[in-house]
Formats: structure tokens, C-alpha cells, sequence
């Protein structure tokens, strides 16, 4: 993508799948047909808008092209702040992705030292509590025995399961798991040497049975037992261990009237 004088680019609202690909298709098409995108909107994210509105279909060959310029444009630091902002629950995500890029595609690699410019700033902060919140989760994440399957559930703010992906799979190499976000419906599935991210709509998971079940009375028994009576402090646990994470965590949970143990419902492997 070469360099573009985009002062008069008439301004239009795109219209596109909600994918990374997607995205960068539409970033391609404002600069071949020099356009300004003032606006974004996918499945789920309708928004009236004043622009002309367009809608761009997803041309992998189109988003590869953009793809493979991020790191000669803007640096590898650079193509990896574009795609990671893409998983951030960052309100507007595309239009800041697109003004960056924007402002990227003309500064250079530079521009991400610039923190003074609001646009940068905002995308490496939102980037910044993603890749924290991520780490969070790899401690926080609770397995379940479902036959032989391990599940687990979290509520994140941002799409962090593609930043879990690699360390769970190689934490468990040999074993098949499930990894299933509430807030974006979609799970990763893993077995020996295949894995993927798929949307999931519903996710449902039996009861524990009775080796689940005492599996995590001793792991409620050991969190119990480490806790120092004299140095209770709530304050201090909420600070490590913050309190939006207790849902999903064994520790923290009463176990319901025991049921046969099943596979979650409209689950499948990759």
C-alpha cells in the first residue's frame, strides 16, 4: 500500500462480517477506491450512521495484502499492536484500528513511540489490559472432567482465547479440552495435535460426577487449609485475585445436586 494524500476522500460507513479479515478488506477497499471509513458496523453492531453506507464482502487475497504490509510498514511491534487491538473490547475497536493505521501508514514505524497522540495511546492501553487480562486467566482458568474432556468457562472482557491458546497447549499436549468464553460465545476445542476457535452459541455442562465432585471438595479443602486465619485480608485477595474471575473458579463454587455426567450440548471437536 503506498503512501495517499487523503484530504477530500469522500467519508462512508463500511459494512462488513465482524472478522479480522474482514477488517482489513476494508482497509484495503478505502485505499483503492480513496474513501474515508468514518464508520464500521458488523453483525450485532448496527449503528445509525449519517455516512453513505457500503457494504465491503471479505476478499482473503484483498486482507492478505494489508496483512503483510502491517510489518514492513509499521514494524513487527506494529502488526502485532493491529492484530491484538483487533481482540480488545475497546469501544469503536475498527474506527481506532483504522485511524491508527491511518496515521501508521503515513508516520511510519515511529509512531509508536508517539504516546502524546491520542490515538496511539488509546489503542496501546486497550492492547495493554488485554495481554494482562490474558495473563490473568492463565492461572484462573478451572478444569472440569467432563468423560475424559477437560472443560472450563470464563467471562472475559476481551477475546483473550486466542492469546490462552498456545499455553494451554502446551501445558496439556496429550489431553482434549474445551475452553468455553461467555461473554463472546466461542470456544476453543483441543485434542492431540489439532485445535480451533469456533463460535458457539450454547454451552452446556452436566453436573460433575462423583470423582469430579471430590476432585474438588479437596481443592476447596486445600484453599481452605493454606489460609491464614491471623492474615484474612479481602482487600488484599480481591486485589490478586479480582472478584468478576470467582465465577468461573472451582474454589468458589457450591457444587450442584449430582447429575450423570455428560459432554456439553451443540459441542463438537475441531
Amino acid at each position: 500500500m503506498g503512501n495517499y494524500d487523503m484530504t477530500g476522500w469522500p467519508q462512508v460507513a463500511y459494512t462488513y462480517d465482524g472478522t479480522f479479515d474482514g477488517f482489513l478488506t476494508c482497509v484495503y477497499e478505502s485505499y483503492v477506491h480513496h474513501e474515508w471509513a468514518a464508520a464500521f458496523s458488523a453483525p450485532g453492531q448496527a449503528q445509525l450512521s449519517l455516512y453513505p453506507e457500503r457494504p465491503v464482502d471479505t476478499h482473503p487475497d484483498h486482507a492478505r495484502r494489508v496483512r503483510l504490509s502491517l510489518p514492513r510498514r509499521l514494524s513487527p511491534q506494529g502488526a502485532r499492536l493491529v492484530t491484538y487491538g483487533f481482540l480488545t473490547a475497546l469501544p469503536d475497536r475498527e474506527q481506532s484500528l483504522y485511524d491508527f493505521l491511518a496515521l501508521g501508514f503515513e508516520r511510519g514505524p515511529s509512531v509508536l513511540h508517539d504516546l502524546t497522540d491520542q490515538r496511539v495511546f488509546t489503542l496501546d492501553r486497550a492492547v495493554r489490559y488485554l495481554t494482562g487480562e490474558a495473563h490473568l486467566f492463565k492461572g484462573f482458568v478451572r478444569f472440569s472432567d467432563q468423560s475424559g474432556v477437560l472443560t472450563a468457562e470464563i467471562e472475559p472482557k476481551n477475546r483473550v482465547l486466542p492469546l490462552l491458546r498456545p499455553h494451554f497447549c502446551a501445558r496439556y499436549p496429550s489431553a482434549a479440552f474445551v475452553i468455553y468464553d461467555r461473554t463472546h460465545r466461542e470456544a476453543l476445542f483441543y485434542r492431540p495435535g489439532q485445535w480451533a476457535i469456533v463460535p458457539l452459541a450454547d454451552f452446556r455442562v452436566a453436573g460433575p460426577d462423583r470423582s469430579e465432585r471430590d476432585w474438588r471438595a479437596l481443592w476447596r479443602r486445600f484453599y481452605d487449609t493454606v489460609a491464614i486465619e491471623g492474615r484474612y485480608n479481602p482487600r488484599c485477595r480481591m486485589t490478586h485475585m479480582p472478584k468478576r474471575y470467582w465465577g468461573c473458579m472451582t474454589e468458589f463454587q457450591t457444587d450442584p445436586p449430582e447429575e450423570s455426567a455428560a459432554l456439553p450440548s451443540g459441542a463438537g471437536g475441531p
